[in-house]
């Protein structure tokens, strides 16, 4: 059988390179990152100017965290989100789960430099992860708008809100940074970083980070080779940037769990691996130590991306005040998903064999806008334009009784093609806002509108999978924002806005039906699309920050992905329209300056999201008006107490998290639970060569608490009263990681 089917090139590749050979002509490294970027150090709950709830993160509050930790993870301490990993750094993304307002990750928006990341997705289709684009070490800051972004935001799938992540770019001067860090299950990590700075307006970085792993139970690596490199050239009236990121990742599954295997395998059950005996021995129905079940255990899964960004872009000044940004991206990846299974064997000798999803993605895109000021008035305009080709295969290949599949590498030539898809998407955005500023700027109102087109048309290599065109397409998609300075630091603010999400590619998507339940379907099949009502009072000052907001939002035409059978064996899905979502509720938060060196933030979250009809699995309706949704806790709290005095900082964290649902009638949850993470830090000053060294303990789940981390790995079904979906993964343990780290 042949490999991997190459992705044929974007459409528009040609004229996206005639695009960037214009740039220089036309049009900073990081068109999106804003001018007080800089000074985003650590939290700012406050958002201070903005019409909607916007928070962020800065490289301070990324110095707290293990080195190497996902920027997602960083969020989860902000209210209304709600993060959850299996391992202590939230890469594992297998396992990664980001909850705004009971939206899921693929209901949101998320850009790194301006550059689409798609919905981040396990099932790659139209992005990466952001722990595969960029370093964390690099991470500039990341901002969180918790109810709909900015209507710049390059995204098709933002109905729940946006996630905009801004590199830490070319620094004006020259100099070097080398961290090493080492921890718990061999953690092994090493970054490394090079400035050239300021070079009569050239500037550019080089940076690298190994990092490696072992599971932290069970057996397997967690592996990840990353490079970064930017350059730019600034004059007083423009600047022109390019980036290259790529990534390598090979990393080990952890165990599904469900909640009757988990009580009685225990909360540490893990995969067969390196037991090959014992699995082999399972495959043929002999269970031994507790085990009853094929889906108890399986011997081994892996996930394997390489994935290279690059990007150009420009930033020129226009008259008084005005600007012209625009960014040409391409991004391409391999990626494979290993399963040894039971449920297909190699030979008569051997029940197992090696099930893969495989995927290839080649995209292209150009980002351009214009902000023009003209009075009280600043006009802000501009499109987003991408195709993308997504391959998709489910393939098998047969195992050697004598070579267990230990080693992570991607396989060729398939066994057995149970099918294979072709996707070639186009994405068009158009934007259009109005910022008022009245009353001497105390009064801004904003007012816009996008359009979206996003068309898909899949092709059915082999199988039976569906194939087809189908469209999601909404001219008018408006946005309203009002803020009211009351008194200095005081301020009012409200806003509304429409969303639509496209309809996804590959995995999942309208196309994993059958092609008689995708023609049965595709007449009448609308896009999911969300109105949001948001409104509350922020106050800050250069000691306190708080806010305190209230919001509703209506979630339409919700679409349901319904397995025909279990995960493991990826028969055909059906999509079903399984009606509207309901969603209240208020947020809040604090950072204060207590004096001393110490400091305090706090955050909580309350947030009620219910299905607001039943629905129809086949003939068999399903009760679920009323219900609560699937992973979406009511409460979220977070406390962190930091003190900071000369060299020396400590912090220590609480972070809350309630009780959430695994079925759509609500028959089966998991647990609420308090996790405790703590770090110090200490700067030694200048060392021999090294400049500034530092020393960096954290700790992770410091009372090594036992808790269900992400729900529906493997989905969600409709009833399970006995706790059987395995869909579940536990938290890590209590983890010490020390990190070393010196510049020159």
């Amino acid at each position: 059988m042949s490999s991997i089917t190459p992705c044929r090139r974007p459409r528009h590749l040609l004229a996206l390179a005639v695009a960037a050979a214009l740039a220089p002509l036309a049009a900073s490294a990081n068109p999106e990152v804003r001018d007080d970027a800089a000074v985003l150090d650590a939290v700012n709950v406050v958002g201070t100017g903005e019409t909607r709830q916007v928070q962020a993160l800065g490289r301070e509050e990324l110095a707290r965290q293990p080195a190497g930790s996902s920027a997602l993870k960083l969020l989860g301490k902000l209210p209304g989100v709600h993060f959850t990993s299996a391992d202590p750094w939230g890469n594992y993304e297998w396992s990664t789960r980001l909850n705004i307002r009971g939206f899921n990750q693929n209901q949101l928006g998320f850009t790194l430099d301006g550059i689409p990341l798609g919905d981040m997705s396990y099932g790659n289709h139209n992005g990466l992860h952001i722990s595969r684009a960029l370093i964390a070490e690099n991470l500039g800051f990341a901002e969180v708008s918790q109810g709909s972004g900015a209507l710049d935001t390059a995204s098709s799938s933002n109905l729940g809100g946006t996630v905009r992540f801004a590199s830490r770019g070319p620094q004006a001067e020259r100099g070097a940074t080398l961290a090493q860090t080492v921890g718990s299950d061999d953690t092994l990590r090493t970054f490394a970083r090079y400035d050239t700075g300021d070079l009569d307006g050239f500037s550019a970085f080089l940076s690298g980070a190994k990092h490696d792993a072992e599971k932290w139970k069970g057996y397997g690596a967690q592996d990840s080779r990353q490079v970064n490199a930017q350059a730019r050239y600034a004059d007083e009236a423009w600047s022109l940037g390019a980036l290259i990121n790529t990534s390598r990742r090979n990393e080990t599954d952890y165990a599904d769990l469900s909640l009757e295997s988990a009580r009685r395998l225990g909360m540490d059950w893990d995969n067969y691996a390196r037991d090959w005996t014992r699995a082999i021995r399972a495959g043929f129905g002999q269970f031994s130590g507790g085990v009853n079940s094929l889906d108890d255990a399986y011997y081994l899964g892996r996930g394997l991306r390489d994935d290279n960004l690059y990007a150009v872009n420009t930033d020129i000044a226009i008259g008084d005040g005005g600007s012209f940004k625009a960014q040409v991206y391409r991004h391409t990846n391999e990626g494979q998903g290993h399963w040894v299974t039971p449920y297909s064997p190699s030979s008569a000798t051997l029940p197992l064999s090696l099930r893969t999803t495989e995927y290839t993605i080649d995209r292209g895109g150009l980002t351009a806008g214009f902000e023009l000021p003209l009075g009280a008035h600043t006009l802000s305009f501009g499109l987003w334009h991408e195709d993308s080709d997504h391959n998709l295969q489910r393939n098998f290949y047969f195992l050697n009784a004598d070579t267990p599949p230990n080693r992570g590498y991607f396989y060729r030539s398939p066994d057995v093609r149970v099918f294979e898809q072709d996707f070639d998407s186009r994405t068009q955005v158009w934007y259009v806002n109005d910022r008022i500023a009245l009353m001497d700027g105390r009064f801004t109102i904003d007012a816009g509108f996008k359009a979206l087109d996003a068309e898909i048309e899949a092709v059915n290599r082999r199988g039976t999978r569906a194939q087809g065109r189908i469209e999601a397409k909404d001219s008018f998609l408006p946005q309203l924002g009002l803020r009211f300075e009351v008194a200095p630091g005081f301020e009012l603010f409200g806003s509304y806005a429409e969303n639509m999400a496209a309809f996804r590619a590959g995995v999942n998507g309208p196309f994993s039906a059958s092609q008689s339940g995708f023609n049965a379907i595709r007449d009448t099949l609308r896009p999911e699309t969300s109105t949001t009502f948001e409104g509350g009072l922020r106050y800050g000052n250069e000691a306190f920050q708080s806010s305190l907001t209230l919001y509703r939002v209506d979630f339409e035409d919700r679409l349901l992905t319904i397995s025909q059978c279990a995960g493991i064996v990826g028969c055909p899905s059906v999509l079903a329209n399984v009606g509207d979502v309901e969603t209240s509720g208020a947020e809040a938060a604090i950072d204060w300056r207590l004096g001393g060196g110490f400091s305090l933030f706090g955050s909580l979250s309350w947030n009620s999201s219910e299905y607001a009809s039943n629905y129809l699995d086949g003939t068999t309706l399903v009760p679920t008006d009323g219900k609560t949704v699937v992973d979406t806790p009511e409460m979220l709290a977070n406390v962190e107490l930091r003190y900071a005095a000369d060299a020396l900082e400590a912090r220590i964290g609480m972070k809350y998290t309630d009780e959430r649902f695994i079925t759509f009638v609500n028959d089966s949850r998991v647990p609420d639970y308090w996790v405790t993470d703590a770090s110090v830090s200490y700067r030694f000053g200048d060392l021999g060569l090294a400049k500034d060294l530092k020393a960096t303990l954290n700790v992770t789940n410091l009372f090594d608490e036992d808790y269900f981390a992400s729900v529906g790995t493997n989905g969600f079904v409709a009833r399970d009263p006995q706790g059987l979906n395995y869909t579940l993964v536990t938290g890590a343990p209590r983890q010490v990681f020390l990190t070393l780290e010196a510049s020159f």
